[in-house]
Formats: structure tokens, C-alpha cells, sequence
């Protein structure tokens, strides 16, 4: 009977438990299911989205990076052609120092044009015309029969220099992610020291040809980077910044889309890009103006922006690549191709060093590299000086020279060669960005160029330790500079990095950096004010 009564309980089983609650759970587990396989779904996709960011992100970078390696391979390739121009072109010690120094100062002519020239016609077409110009400048030096000629290309060159070096910082500046943004714009720097090694082993490997010939080539292989710059114009977008102050709207956001990871940042940054670039109105000064004329803010970025890439170059850094042969010779090398090896290794010091940098700048942050470098340059600086104007010449004073020079470069790469590419290019309000950049390039140029233009004559006047010795003073005032007047930007978006800059507070000091929550309200109140 008992059997027989659950039989005709349709809605009860064998076990005594309800089908339909059987059934429930089923569909309960099969739902478990079905959300978990959505969940994994979903993290799949971000982190695949994730991954092709970054490497998009990447290949741009390192893209608009490739002008830099043309600055690097004519700063490293010099410092040996010269000793072989000299020969052939009979050209005075005055000459070479022109010749040398010319394209620093012929750049900054590139840099300015280069900042306006980008406002116009965009970041990634103006690093197109840099390549187009170095191109006609490194071929007329290649085919030059004279010094007069040689000169003219070097012109040329040192303009497409001009124009590209300085745009470069920006544009990565502009398409970089914010927990990125330092290793990514430090790139420029990395690949101005792959330049200048590839320089130093052209030299090397070319030195056996006869002295009309050996200086040619050399000169001409640097116009093989220019080549892949045409061919990196197809993959790199336009910066989303430069197209938002076109008005350009949409075709920012699809930029954003494939550079920044987590879709739904987009609009909440496209629109914060918008809120800093501002709406055109009739009180609004020309650009010009408002950096001859600037706000207390915008003098607090001319200052560090300007001191602190004038600073990378007057503490000597271009002097020790140009003329590493001529500090060596002091040490005692006499043989030239003793002494264009010896230059590899500061080529090899100063491209493995930068690797330092790119690991620790978004994560120590920017002003302790700049720190580490600073004092460990002026170490390094004073050592030089002390090791030739003590001991005089021989195996162990070549030894401590090779050993002081590589270490000067490997601190220079570390912290202020690669950073202060990085702060300059994310100080300034997106409206300046450009032109305020290029003020700060021409200062970098105008000290490089006066450097390597003096180097040889001031050494004469006063030896080449005494030179050392007083690079070395002003590598000390450079580490006072960054304790004033340098901000820490680590972690911070560009529109958050200008508010830095008009507290007062935050610019005193040790007292330099804001934090997250304040940076966010004075956001939120600009905004509100602008509102």
C-alpha cells in the first residue's frame, strides 16, 4: 500500500523528495554554471583586451621613438668620423668643434618649428617631415666633397633632429596610460642611447677603410632608421589630445579605445582630455603670449621644465660621448682604433643603464632616479678631473678614466637622461604642450651645442681635469634644482599633473607632491569653477 501511495503521488519520488525541487536545483546548478562561465568569459576578454593594449601601446611607442635613434647615431658616430674628417678635409681644431657643435645649436631651429608645426598639422605627420628632412641632411654629408658642404648637410640634419626629438616625448606622453606613462616616455632616451652605441660600433667597424671613404659610410648608414619612420606612419594613430583640440571628437575615442585598457575609462577620460583642452573663448591670449607673459603656474613648469633639460646637458654628458676619445688620449691611448673601442664601452654602459630606468621610473617614481643620478654624476664628474689631473698618464689612469666615464653615463642614464624626457613632456596644459615642450628642447640644444662647441678650447685653457671640475660643480646645483623645483608626477593623469602646478603648497620642497585625494579635488573644483 505504502508503495503504491507514493506511486500515485505523481509529485513525490522514490526517495520522498519533492521532482519538483529535484528539478529546481537543477536548474539552480545549471544557472551556477552558466554565471561561472560568464564570469570566465569576461576576465578572458580583459585580459586579452589587456594584452593587445599594451602591446598596441607599445609599438607606438617605440615607433615614434625611432627619430631618437637618429639624434644618438649622429652623437656617437662624430665622435670618431671627426678624427678621420680632420685627415681628409684638412680641417682646423676650430672647424671641428664647429662641426661638431653646430647641429645642437641648428636643432633647437628644428624644435621650435616643430612644436608650432604639430599644433597644426598633428604629432604623428610632424615626426614624418623630421625624417624627410635628416634624410636630404645625412645624404649631403655622406656625398659632400668639401668642409662647406659637409657643413650644409649637418644643418639640414641637426633641423629634422630638431623637429622630431622634441615631439616624440609628447606624442607617447599623450597615448601612454597613466601607470605606464614614465617607462613608455622614457623610450626616446633609450633609443637615443641605442643610437649612440650604434655610432660607436660604426666607427669601430669601419675605421679600416681608407680615411676619404670610412667617414662617408658611417654618415650613411644613418639614414637607415628613417626608412622604418615611413613605414611606422601606417600602424601609429594620431594623439587622441592633439585630435580633441581639433575637435575631432570621435576619432579620439576610437584612439582611446585601443590605448587605454579598461573600456569604461574612455569616456571619462576623453571628457577630461576635453575639460583640459578647454573651450577657445576671445579672452583667451595667443599661445606666444601666454609664454612670454606666463601665469605664476605656467612659470613654475617654464622653470622646471626649461632648468631641468638644460641641466641634462650642461653637466657635461655630451662632451663626454662626443669627445670620449680625446678624455682617453688624456688617460694615455694613443691608437685610434684602441681608442674607438675603448668608446664602445661607454656606448654599452649608457644603453644597458637606461634599462635601470625603464624598470623603476613608474614604480620608485621620478625624483629618486633623478636624485641617484644627479649625486652619483657628480661623483663620478669629480673623480674624472681628480684621476687625470693627479696621476698623469699610463695603464692605470686609462683604466680609472674608462672606469669613471662608463660610470657617468650609467648614472646619466638612470635618472636624468630618460627623465627628464618624461617630466617635460607631461608638465605642461595640453593647450602649450607643444610649444612649452619646444622652449625647453631649445634650452637642451643651446647648452649641447655650447658644450660641444667650447669643449676643446676650455680644456686647453684650463686642462681637461678642470673641465671635469666643473661639470661636476654644476652636476651638484642639479641635484638642489630637483629637490626645488621638480615634482614628483608618478601615478598622476596629465590634466592631474597641471593642478600640481597651481598649488602653491605642493611646490615647496620636500613638500612637492600631492596626493591622490587632493590632486582629485582640485580636479573636481577646476572643473566646477569652469562649469
Amino acid at each position: 500500500m505504502g508503495f503504491q501511495q507514493h506511486g500515485d503521488n505523481g509529485d513525490m519520488g522514490l526517495s520522498g523528495i519533492p521532482l519538483g525541487s529535484k528539478n529546481k536545483y537543477k536548474r539552480m546548478n545549471s544557472e551556477l554554471a552558466e554565471d561561472y562561465d560568464d564570469v570566465l568569459n569576461q576576465q578572458r576578454h580583459i585580459e586579452e583586451r589587456r594584452s593587445s593594449t599594451r602591446k598596441y601601446v607599445l609599438a607606438c611607442a617605440i615607433f615614434a621613438s625611432l627619430n631618437n635613434v637618429l639624434l644618438g647615431y649622429d652623437v656617437g658616430v662624430m665622435s670618431g668620423a671627426v678624427i678621420f674628417i680632420k685627415e681628409d678635409l684638412k680641417i682646423s681644431e676650430v672647424k671641428e668643434e664647429f662641426l661638431v657643435g653646430i647641429l645642437s645649436v641648428v636643432s633647437l631651429l628644428g624644435s621650435l618649428g616643430g612644436g608650432r608645426t604639430s599644433d597644426m598639422i598633428g604629432r604623428k605627420w610632424t615626426m614624418a617631415v623630421a625624417a624627410v628632412v635628416f634624410q636630404s641632411g645625412a645624404l649631403t654629408m655622406t656625398l659632400a666633397p668639401s668642409f662647406s658642404v659637409l657643413l650644409i648637410g649637418r644643418l639640414l640634419a641637426g633641423v629634422g633632429i630638431g623637429f622630431g626629438v622634441v615631439i616624440a616625448p609628447i606624442y607617447i606622453a599623450e597615448i601612454s596610460p597613466n601607470i605606464s606613462r614614465g617607462t613608455l616616455t622614457s623610450f626616446p632616451e633609450i633609443f637615443i642611447n641605442i643610437g649612440i652605441l650604434l655610432g660607436y660600433v660604426s666607427n669601430y667597424a669601419f675605421s679600416g677603410f681608407s680615411a676619404h671613404i670610412n667617414w662617408r659610410i658611417m654618415l650613411a648608414v644613418g639614414i637607415l632608421p628613417s626608412v622604418f619612420i615611413g613605414f611606422a606612419l601606417f600602424v601609429i594613430p594620431e594623439s587622441p589630445r592633439w585630435l580633441v583640440m581639433q575637435n575631432r571628437i570621435e576619432e579620439a575615442r576610437q584612439v582611446l579605445l585601443k590605448t587605454i585598457e579598461n573600456e569604461k575609462e574612455v569616456d571619462e577620460r576623453l571628457a577630461e582630455i576635453q575639460q583640459a583642452a578647454g573651450v577657445p573663448s576671445k579672452e583667451d591670449k595667443p599661445v606666444w603670449r601666454e609664454l612670454i607673459f606666463p601665469s605664476p603656474s605656467l612659470r613654475r613648469m617654464l622653470i622646471t621644465g626649461c632648468g631641468i633639460q638644460c641641466f641634462q646637458q650642461i653637466t657635461g654628458i655630451d662632451a663626454t660621448v662626443y669627445y670620449s676619445p680625446e678624455i682617453f688620449k688624456a688617460a694615455g691611448i694613443k691608437d685610434n682604433s684602441k681608442l674607438l673601442a675603448a668608446t664602445v664601452a661607454v656606448g654599452i654602459s649608457k644603453t644597458i643603464f637606461i634599462l635601470v630606468a625603464i624598470v623603476l621610473v613608474d614604480k620608485l617614481g621620478r625624483k629618486p632616479l633623478l636624485y641617484i643620478s644627479t649625486i652619483g654624476m657628480t661623483i663620478c664628474l669629480f673623480s674624472i678631473g681628480a684621476t687625470l689631473s693627479i696621476f698623469g698618464q699610463g695603464s692605470f689612469v686609462i683604466a680609472l678614466a674608462i672606469l669613471f666615464v662608463c660610470g657617468n653615463v650609467a648614472f646619466f642614464s638612470v635618472g636624468l637622461g630618460p627623465v627628464c624626457w618624461v617630466v617635460t613632456s607631461e608638465i605642461f596644459p595640453l593647450r602649450l604642450r607643444a610649444q612649452a615642450s619646444s622652449l625647453g628642447f631649445v634650452g637642451n640644444r643651446l647648452c649641447s651645442g655650447l658644450v660641444a662647441m667650447s669643449f676643446l678650447s676650455v680644456a686647453r685653457a684650463i686642462t681637461v681635469a678642470g673641465t671635469f671640475f666643473v661639470f661636476a660643480a654644476i652636476s651638484g646645483l642639479a641635484v638642489l634644482f630637483v629637490y626645488f623645483l621638480v615634482p614628483e608626477t608618478k601615478g598622476k593623469s596629465l590634466e592631474q599633473i597641471e593642478m600640481v602646478f597651481q598649488n602653491e603648497l605642493a611646490m615647496q620642497g620636500s613638500q612637492i607632491e600631492l596626493g591622490d585625494v587632493e590632486v582629485e579635488q582640485l580636479v573636481q573644483n577646476k572643473t566646477i569653477l569652469t562649469n
